[in-house]
């Protein structure tokens, strides 16, 4: 089941956040004020951020968080997925699939984006099967 974050889940999310950031999925270590950030933007429900919960037997094993933008290079609306976590052993039973395929219809209107560490493989192999393909870009931040 997929559902949208909620208050009761606060303590879950930020301990599959902490797992997620000091993995080889993400370039920064993130902290507890960013993840607090990050929760508390979910739970505003609000323009900018939506946090997701991946559940099993009312147990959350994985969350994802999206945010809103409009690009101007393609003329429209765009969904980054921001962040996209699955607890190792509940991976390869389709809830990144499930969730990717929830997002391609709930915004089938909107240009989908988002960023992936090239050494992990699996999440590679699930972007290129739903469709995702490399831009060759340079981000940059300040």
């Amino acid at each position: 089941m997929i559902r949208t974050i909620q208050e009761t889940d606060r303590t879950a999310v930020t301990e599959m956040m902490r797992v997620f950031y000091a993995s080889e999925a993400v370039l920064s270590s993130g902290s507890a004020e960013i993840f607090e950030n990050d929760i508390s933007e979910c739970l505003k429900n609000g323009p900018y951020l939506k946090g997701y919960v991946f559940e099993e037997d009312g147990i959350p094993q994985g969350y994802a968080m999206t945010a809103f933008t409009f690009n101007t290079e393609y003329g429209r609306r765009t969904v980054w997925i921001e962040d996209l976590y699955v607890k190792e052993e509940y991976r390869d039973r389709g809830l990144g699939t499930a969730f990717l395929k929830m997002i391609k219809e709930e915004y089938s209107d909107c240009l989908l984006r988002l960023e992936a560490e090239e050494e992990n493989d699996g999440a590679m192999r699930l972007y290129r099967k739903q469709g995702f393909h490399r831009l060759p870009y340079v981000e940059m931040k300040q």
